[in-house]
């Protein structure tokens, strides 16, 4: 086919705040395999301004994941161009969602993309990876109807807590962060209050008449916010880690975890379960099929967390625009359909 002549174009960061294409030959399913030609990406502001910035220390989790040179992007939208033999439940024309990355085409395994109803957009759709991070992250905290929830930063993690707590019934919802461009999204994805500062102790104390939170979402990976951030929560609240905070953090486990017996949960994508059991079946793919379901009967909305569109070959002046300012930014797409 002709398909197999192209030469698949993909972005990469070379070293610190470079970011190019390259190109490679483009390959050709087989098995189980399938073959996506890519029609939005998603940038994930956090994971992949991190790497790209170098902003981490040495011999961290971070050193050894974001190693150049670094293929960025893991949250794809694409249509199914051409397909292994042994590929059963998926047709040439799909529509699939997938974790490949910034590329033209993706060859992946048939089980690991889901199909994107037809009344969900592309641009709905392009939210997937970041909305099953959330939604993992959620599930852990256990939130019960009535609980306050504070969510310390409100970039686009913290949007989508704000909006998957609300589902839960947590109440109030206190957004916080440095931004009023993203507190002025958090109030449209659903937060009840929002406190811009860093020094909102006693505003917390007043919005919860005393009794501070249930629940703490740490998303601003600051590892200075985290101390202060515990703090808000009553005694056996629950710190709920869905950052990747960018290096080590100093803090009084007596006086702020043991004395209070407040409970800190790590909620790292990677806690997914790799197969549905009794105990938890929500799999990465169940809450992609979830999040569409969510997105296609207009349960929740994610439209207004579309800020910026690029074609895809202008992606450095994208980043470029990132590493400025993110805070004047939140959905930033790329676009591969021209």
């Amino acid at each position: 086919m002709l398909i197999n002549m192209i030469k698949n174009g993909f972005i990469v960061f070379e070293k610190p705040r470079r970011v190019v294409i390259k190109y490679r030959d483009l390959p050709k399913p087989s098995g189980k395999q399938i073959l996506v030609k890519t029609s939005m990406t998603l940038i994930s502001t956090g994971t992949e301004l991190t790497v790209l910035s170098g902003d981490f220390p040495p011999k961290s989790a971070w050193a050894e994941y974001g190693k150049y040179p670094f293929i960025p992007g893991y949250s794809n939208v694409g249509i199914v161009v051409e397909k292994g033999r042994e590929v059963k439940d998926i047709d040439i024309g799909d529509r699939v969602a997938s974790t490949a990355p910034h590329s033209q085409y993706a060859l992946i395994s048939s089980k690991d993309v889901v199909k994107i109803p037809d009344k969900v957009s592309d641009e709905e759709a392009v939210f997937h990876t970041i909305a099953i991070i959330v939604m993992n992250s959620v599930r852990l905290a256990r939130i019960s109807l009535g609980d306050c929830v504070i969510v310390m930063g409100v970039g686009l993690l913290g949007q989508f807590a704000i909006i998957f707590s609300k589902l839960c019934g947590g109440f109030p919802i206190i957004a916080v962060d440095l931004s009023e461009k993203r507190l002025r999204l958090a109030k449209i994805s659903g937060a009840t209050k929002t406190i811009i500062g860093n020094n909102i102790y006693d505003k917390i104390y007043e919005l919860t008449d005393g009794r501070f939170a249930d629940i703490v979402f740490e998303v601003t990976g600051n590892p200075k916010v985290i101390p202060k951030a515990i703090r808000l929560l009553r005694p056996l609240g629950k710190f709920i880690v869905l950052s990747s905070p960018r290096g080590p953090t100093l803090l009084d486990f007596h006086d702020e975890v043991n004395r209070p017996s407040r409970i800190i949960i790590g909620t790292h994508n990677s806690s997914h379960p790799l197969y549905e059991t009794p105990y938890n079946p929500w799999t990465m793919k169940r809450n992609r099929e979830l999040f569409f379901k969510l997105l296609e009967n207009k349960i929740i909305d994610v439209k207004h967390l579309i800020t910026h569109r690029y074609w895809w070959m202008d992606a450095d002046k994208a980043y470029s625009m990132l590493l400025k300012n993110r805070t004047q930014a939140m959905g930033v797409i790329l676009d591969f359909k021209k």
